[in-house]
């Protein structure tokens, strides 16, 4: 798939400063979004009425939800100062999308355990050290057998969010 000089430069300044990969695609995904709902204006013609028309947009009619107006946002911001060197100000007259007033739904233990006994191998080992470490999907997916020290009963997770190390436990019914 080909992509605009314009998006290949954001991409290269994104990477030169040691953004995640996903934080790249979701902030290419919005930058792209941003310039094909202005009719494929370039962003340098633009300013803070269009970046505040195109997140009223998203709140209004897209109807979505406050931290995906965020991202957007933080997108935008991102390209006029990393890539044009100019700061946005005045985005006041936005409308802000609503952040929701609900409590998030946690399984308890017994509903967790139900879910991991009725896995087969490997998705319960994969399973048990998520719920039992706390570690993230991608933590668990760049696990290498070097990173458990079975004595210690611990994980050394590395370069996890936001490029960090450490160290969390392993559940000793994982070590039998």
């Amino acid at each position: 798939m080909s992509t605009s000089p314009f998006l290949e430069s954001i991409r290269q300044v994104l990477r030169t400063k040691h953004y995640s990969i996903q934080t790249e695609k979701a902030y290419l995904t919005w930058i792209k979004r941003f310039i094909l709902f202005h009719h494929k204006r370039h962003p340098k013609e633009m300013a803070e009425q269009e970046v505040t028309q195109f997140l009223t947009y998203l709140a209004v009619q897209r109807q979505v939800t406050a931290s995906t107006q965020n991202i957007a946002l933080c997108s935008i911001v991102f390209m006029y100062k990393h890539i044009f060197s100019r700061e946005l100000t005045l985005l006041g007259d936005m409308v802000r999308a609503k952040a929701p007033k609900r409590v998030p739904v946690v399984l308890s233990n017994d509903e967790a355990m139900t879910i991991i006994n009725a896995l087969k191998a490997p998705y319960w080992l994969m399973f048990s050290i998520l719920y039992g470490s706390g570690l993230r999907k991608a933590e668990l997916l760049r696990l290498r057998i070097k990173d458990i020290d079975f004595e210690t009963q611990s994980i050394f997770v590395f370069r996890g969010k936001g490029g960090k190390d450490r160290v969390t436990m392993l559940p000793q019914t994982l070590c039998a």
